[in-house]
């Protein structure tokens, strides 16, 4: 997608409130890889990304930047948790994992536009295979009718969802479940393993139609779409497209010391260092080079700085940002001016129940006051606060609606905000919303 970074940031602005310098870089970085792109292969080849490490408390959008972004241009985007890595020689996950899980989002990202393609034509084979189906569990219902009316009737009522509910029996292709073949490794199936070798095997099922349908309609899209063209494109995605989100970087940062559970932690940055310098990683897909591939971290840095990671890591993250904490302003702007706020999912949820949910100016102000000074009092968990506040604000009506509750409106005001935050703000009393 051909944006500039001005138009990036101001998408980003939808999702996210604040942060103008991290967005600022991740803009730049993803300008970068379209200007790259127009380049000849010769100086493309010299030209790698220049990953970035955020720094920031918990909650304040770190991963969310990183999402939105790659939710943006169609980019495969995998987060990580640098904490569920191990150093090689110690049980659990190695680094080589972030690169498989990447080359996986890569091939059900053009899988799925693929198959999109071929939607309509899938869905035509589709019908017919119900309807044959159909056509054979209401057999008795035929009567005097000819079988062209007849499956006509039923693919009219399947159309308009009358036969949802109806069971058939069919026969569906039988997908082997993945197995955890290393423990810590790639689930593998053993369609993956022995690929063409075996044919394909069948079983007989009943199922409602509803569920029958996309299943079918599955194997129809499958059917329609080449197998090694989406591997190839999935491989050339990650390589050049791919975005992996590493979290949780400072704690793997070492403090000085090698003892006990810190022993590893050198070991892992030294293990991830090769990935992000550019290696090539062995996929059930194929081979991936990892050059071109846009890494960022993110952590808190509480305890240990940025200065913690061994040197030849900080190298491989030229660009450094720092995220603040949020304010009152920031939360107003959350509550009302984010796509999808959380006002406005709790008034969707209570829609379910015929309750119309209204938040005024003075309430608005009063959670984002009420937000600030527990993330001041306690532990700064950012925006997810918010879930805590709006939870709590929101029990007795959630509790209370259902059934044969009447259809009213509620109007959240300041004072009502007070008060059904009282104990919040009075004792902080927040056993029950440990987080």
């Amino acid at each position: 997608m051909d944006l500039s970074p001005k138009q990036i940031v101001h998408k980003l602005d939808k999702y996210i409130i604040g942060q103008d310098e991290a967005k600022k870089a991740v803009a730049i970085a993803l300008r970068n890889r379209y200007r790259r792109a127009q380049l000849p292969v010769e100086i493309r080849e010299e030209i790698t990304p220049k990953n970035i490490i955020m720094k920031g408390p918990t909650g304040v959008g770190k991963t969310e930047i990183a999402r939105r972004l790659a939710k943006l241009v169609k980019a495969p985007f995998v987060k990580v948790e640098a904490t569920k890595y191990t150093e090689v020689g110690y049980v659990g996950k190695d680094v080589e994992g972030m690169i498989r899980d990447l080359a996986e989002c890569a091939y059900r990202l053009v899988k799925a536009e693929k198959e999109e393609q071929v939607k309509a034509k899938a869905t035509v084979a589709t019908e017919k295979r119900i309807v044959r189906a159909l056509a054979e569990a209401k057999k008795d219902e035929k009567g005097e009718l000819a079988r062209e009316v007849f499956e006509e009737n039923l693919l009219n009522g399947l159309r308009k969802g009358e036969y949802d509910n109806t069971l058939i029996e069919m026969e569906v292709l039988d997908v082997s479940q993945p197995m955890e073949l290393i423990p810590g490794g790639a689930a593998i199936s053993i369609g993956s393993i022995f690929g063409d070798m075996l044919p394909p095997k069948k079983k007989k099922r009943k199922f409602a139609v509803k569920e029958a349908f996309q299943i079918v309609l599955d194997e129809e899209s499958s059917k329609l779409v080449d197998e090694d063209a989406i591997k190839a494109e999935a491989l050339y995605r990650a390589e050049n497209d791919g975005i992996v989100f590493i979290d949780e970087i400072d704690k793997i940062a070492g403090k000085g010391n090698s003892h006990g559970a810190d022993v590893s932690r050198e070991g892992v940055q030294r293990d991830i260092l090769p990935i992000v310098e550019g290696s090539t990683v062995v996929t059930k897909y194929g081979p991936i080079k990892t050059d071109f591939i846009l890494f960022i971290a993110a952590g808190a840095f509480h305890v240990a700085s940025i200065e913690d990671l061994i040197p030849e890591l900080q190298g491989r993250f030229p660009v450094s940002v720092e995220l603040k904490s949020l304010t009152k302003e920031d939360f107003v702007r959350i509550l009302t001016e984010t796509e999808n706020s959380l006002t406005f999912q709790y008034g969707k949820l209570l829609s379910v129940d015929n309750i119309n949910l209204q938040f005024d100016e003075g309430a608005i102000a009063r959670i984002a006051e009420v937000s600030v000074e527990l993330n001041a009092t306690s532990e700064d968990i950012g925006a997810r606060r918010l879930h805590t506040v709006m939870e709590y604000l929101l029990e007795d009506i959630s509790f209370n609606a259902g059934g044969d509750y009447p259809v009213f409106t509620l109007n959240i005001d300041r004072r009502y905000v007070d008060e059904h935050l009282q104990k919040l703000t009075g004792d902080r009393n927040l056993k029950k919303y440990v987080l």
